[in-house]
C-alpha cells in the first residue's frame, strides 16, 4: 500500500470560525441546501456526529459519482481542525483503501481565514496509481465548494454568528 499525499490552501474573506461552522459544523444541512447538484444528502449511519461517527454523502445529479461513506475522525471546533476518512464508495475507484483529510480553517490576512487541507491517498498495493488529473479535479471541486459557501455567508451576512 503506498500513500499519495496532496495540500491545498483556499483563502476567505470570511473569519476562521464563522466559516468552519459552516463549512464544517452545518455542512451536513448547508451544502445539500446550496449546491444540490453536488450533494443531494448526508445521513449519519453511526454516531452521534462527534468523532467515530459514520456518514453516507450521497452526490448530486452534477457528479460522476454516486456516493461515499466517511468517519469523523476528530472535530476541534477551538483550534477549527476536522479530520475525516472516506471509507467506501466509488470515489475510491477500486484503486484505494481511504482517502484521509485534514481541514484546518485558520486566520488570515485582513480578517479573513486561510482554509489548508491535507489529502492522504492510501492506494491498494503498489500496483495503483490515482491520476494527478483526478486529484486536480477533487481539489477544483472542493475550491468550488467552499467558494459557494462563501458567496453564501456574504449573501446571508447574520448566518453563523
Amino acid at each position: 500500500m503506498g500513500v499519495i499525499t496532496y495540500e491545498q490552501e483556499i483563502s476567505s474573506s470570511i473569519p476562521p470560525s464563522k466559516m468552519f461552522k459552516a463549512f464544517i459544523l452545518d455542512a451536513d444541512n448547508l451544502i445539500p441546501k446550496i449546491l444540490p447538484q453536488a450533494v443531494k444528502s448526508v445521513e449519519i449511519l453511526e454516531g452521534d456526529g462527534g468523532a467515530g461517527t459514520v456518514k453516507l454523502v450521497t452526490f448530486g445529479e452534477g457528479s460522476q459519482y454516486k456516493s461515499v461513506k466517511h468517519r469523523v475522525d476528530e472535530i476541534d471546533e477551538a483550534n477549527h481542525i476536522f479530520k475525516y476518512t472516506v471509507i467506501e464508495g466509488d470515489a475510491l475507484a477500486g484503486i484505494l483503501d481511504s482517502i484521509s483529510y485534514v481541514v484546518k480553517i485558520e486566520a488570515g490576512p485582513d480578517g479573513g481565514s486561510l482554509c489548508k487541507t491535507t489529502s492522504k491517498y492510501h492506494t491498494k498495493g503498489e500496483g495503483h496509481n490515482i491520476t494527478e488529473d483526478k486529484i486536480k479535479e477533487g481539489k477544483e471541486k472542493a475550491k468550488a465548494m467552499f467558494k459557494a459557501i462563501e458567496a453564501h455567508l456574504h449573501a446571508n451576512p447574520h448566518a453563523y454568528n
